[in-house]
């Protein structure tokens, strides 16, 4: 039988987004506010221990007070980490459906990066749209210039969690590492300290994660600093050979999933 083509699975697409984004937080007073309300209690811990206890100088923040700050750069993050995280699960959540039904495992991946990116993206624009009420210098139109850093950092989220998902089949001991490697990257990544503060040999190193590259754009973009760089294609372009090799190593292990789950 001929494959079906690609278009053809658009509607479990949707309904993987849909159950991805619906299920979160199904059974929850709370429902969809405990994805406001997380952020926002980490946000209040850091943003007291490191805005208040070890306080950055002012004049390092690019114009922003500390909340701000860090609040730019938090969000970015967690659609990163935790969009990481729900696509290494959902291979294994998915069990019975990868050996009842033939359908390309990549949705699975697609559905939890997109999902997860949704939900953290509604509480990144309202979070927004505080500060600029709160009297921060939030640029819209730097947001507009933010979005395609955004798409890209959408097509390298879903390179790597299409590799992490694929490798933590085969070996079980890759989400531990991986854990202990978000705590690592979190920290190499300018979101609760700016970079200036770096000392310069290590600056140099931390500029190679792409992810401080791109938190340091938003906040630049966003307090309506400049428009594009040079640097910022040649981000987009990395995000998409990610993307590429991601999923090829993904499709390269997919078949063997039902064996080894």
């Amino acid at each position: 039988m001929a494959p079906r083509p690609a278009h053809s699975w658009r509607w479990l697409l949707a309904n993987f987004l849909k159950r991805e984004v619906s299920s979160r937080y199904t059974g929850s007073v709370g429902g969809i506010f405990w994805a406001l309300a997380n952020p926002l209690v980490q946000l209040a811990l850091y943003a007291f221990v490191f805005g208040v206890l070890l306080r950055a100088p002012a004049d390092s923040l690019g114009g922003w007070r500390f909340p701000a700050f860090l609040a730019i750069a938090l969000w970015p993050w967690l659609m990163f980490g935790d969009s990481v995280k729900r696509a290494m699960d959902c291979i294994p959540a998915n069990t019975s459906l990868i050996r009842k039904v033939a359908f390309p495992h990549e949705l699975l991946i697609v559905a939890a990066v997109g999902g997860t990116f949704f939900i953290h993206l509604l509480g990144w624009a309202a979070v927004l749209v505080a500060l600029r009420l709160w009297g921060e210098p939030v640029s819209f139109a730097g947001l507009l210039l933010a979005l395609p850093l955004l798409v890209a950092q959408f097509a390298f989220t879903l390179g790597v969690g299409a590799f992490l998902a694929a490798l933590q089949v085969v070996l079980r001991d890759v989400e531990q590492a991986v854990g202990l490697a978000l705590t690592v990257v979190f920290y190499a990544t300018p979101i609760v300290y700016p970079l200036a503060l770096i000392p310069a040999p290590y600056r140099d190193w931390l500029a190679l994660n792409p992810l401080a590259y791109v938190v340091t754009r938003y906040r630049d973009l966003l307090s309506g600093a400049g428009g594009w760089q040079a640097g910022d294609l040649g981000v987009i372009v990395a995000s998409l050979l990610t993307l590429a090799a991601g999923l090829w190593v993904f499709r390269r292990l997919s078949p063997w999933f039902e064996d080894l789950l």
